[in-house]
């Protein structure tokens, strides 16, 4: 989850890979946004709250954890989002849902460990979010995820409280 508006970007080594929602993609969030801070985590997702890498203000989205192998992960469906680029300014955030506030720190994944991550969070969230992965599912080939991959930042996330 996560975003605004509507079209996306193409990527260009001046730009990289980003997928604008739709105003229904943008109702959605915000609704499952406030569910979370209310208490009512919609199929697993949760509010993260990452400093803003200019403003230093906490930024709020709605995000899908996901736990692979036992270790949490943040992917980002729609590529390199805001979100994404003060994650990686900030080093970490917090996950929300209702009181339950859980701080951490992450790390991002190189392209070549994203594979089973991008996988599994496919098989998770796939009926949410195939539509910002032009055509790659969970049942695409490993090729086909690992061309994907540099497209979808991926980080492991640790709680810290």
């Amino acid at each position: 989850m996560s975003s605004s508006s509507s079209s996306s970007s193409s990527p260009t080594p001046s730009s990289p890979y980003y997928r604008k929602g739709t105003a229904m993609n943008d109702r959605f969030n915000n609704a499952v946004g406030w569910l979370a801070r209310h208490g009512i985590s919609l199929a697993g997702a949760a509010e993260l709250s990452v400093r803003g890498r200019k403003s230093g203000e906490l930024r709020r989205i709605p995000v899908n954890p996901h736990t692979y192998e036992g270790t949490q992960y943040l992917v980002s469906a729609r590529g390199h989002s805001q979100w994404v680029r003060n994650m990686r300014v900030a080093g970490g955030g917090e996950l929300r849902v209702g009181r339950k506030v859980r701080a951490f720190t992450a790390v991002e994944l190189p392209d070549e460990e994203k594979l089973p991550i991008l996988r599994t969070y496919l098989e998770r969230w796939g009926w949410e979010v195939n539509q910002f992965f032009q055509g790659v599912t969970a049942k695409s080939s490993d090729e086909e995820l690992i061309a994907a991959a540099p497209d979808h930042p991926v980080f492991r996330i640790s709680v810290t409280k």
